[in-house]
């Protein structure tokens, strides 16, 4: 059980994107969920680099 959501409710959200957008697109629909999530995953774990570390570059003329 997800969230409160039951298998009943499941197959009828899985029904209605299969209606909505058809089955050709499932599998892009489906690759692209999961790369946001590997990405979503990566930004929680990797904190930020602090600006003030990385040393400036300065352009010559």
């Amino acid at each position: 059980m997800i969230g409160g959501l039951g298998m009943p409710e499941l197959i009828i959200i899985l029904v209605i994107i299969l209606i909505i957008f058809g089955a050709g697109k499932l599998p892009e629909i489906g690759a692209g969920l999961g790369k946001g999530i590997k990405n979503f995953k990566k930004a929680t774990k990797d904190p930020l680099p602090d600006k003030e570390d990385e040393p400036e570059k300065i352009e010559k003329d």
